[in-house]
C-alpha cells in the first residue's frame, strides 16, 4: 500500500484492542524476518502511523507475551499443522504465535474471539486463503487448550 493511511481492510471497525493485535502481528513478522530483539522492534512499531489508537499495554503484552513463549507456543503448534512450522508463511506464522498466546494465557477473552481476531488479521494481512488454514489450526487448539470451554460451547 503506498497510502500510509489505507489499510488492507478499511470497512473494518477496529476497537483499540484489535489495532493492538494488529501492531503485535507487524511486530511479530518484523522480529520473524529480522530476529531483531523485542525492545528494537517495540520502538519501530510504537513510531507507526496510527499507533496511538491501539491499546498499547495489550500490544506490549502480546508483543513480548508470544515472543517470549515462542518456543513452548511452536510446541504446541508443531502437531495441529501440516508441515514445518518454518515453512509457514511468516504471516501465518506470526498469526498462530498470537493466536496461541491468547489461546493460552487470555482465558477471559472467548476462545471464539481469539479466532475470529486471528482469522481477521490473517484476511487482512496474509494470503488468499491463509485465513482458512489459520482458522483450522486454532479451531483444533482452542480444543487442545481449552476443552471444557470448547465442549461447552458445543453443548448449547
Amino acid at each position: 500500500m503506498t497510502d500510509k493511511n489505507a489499510h488492507a481492510n478499511p470497512n473494518k471497525n477496529r476497537t483499540p484492542r484489535h489495532r493492538a493485535r494488529e501492531f503485535a502481528l507487524q511486530g511479530l513478522y518484523q522480529w520473524l524476518l529480522n530476529n531483531e530483539p523485542a525492545a528494537t522492534v517495540v520502538t519501530n512499531i510504537r513510531s507507526a502511523h496510527g499507533f496511538d489508537k491501539a491499546d498499547g499495554e495489550y500490544f506490549m503484552e502480546l508483543l513480548h507475551g508470544a515472543i517470549a513463549q515462542s518456543v513452548e507456543l511452536r510446541e504446541v503448534i508443531a502437531p495441529t499443522v501440516d508441515r514445518p512450522i518454518a515453512e509457514l508463511s511468516p504471516i501465518e506464522h506470526a498469526v498462530l504465535l498470537l493466536g496461541a498466546y491468547e489461546l493460552k494465557n487470555q482465558i477471559e477473552i472467548p476462545y471464539r474471539v481469539v479466532i475470529n481476531e486471528a482469522v481477521e488479521l490473517t484476511k487482512s494481512f496474509g494470503g488468499i486463503d491463509g485465513h482458512k488454514y489459520v482458522n483450522g489450526v486454532l479451531d483444533r487448539l482452542a480444543g487442545k487448550m481449552r476443552p471444557d470451554e470448547v465442549t461447552a460451547d458445543a453443548r448449547r
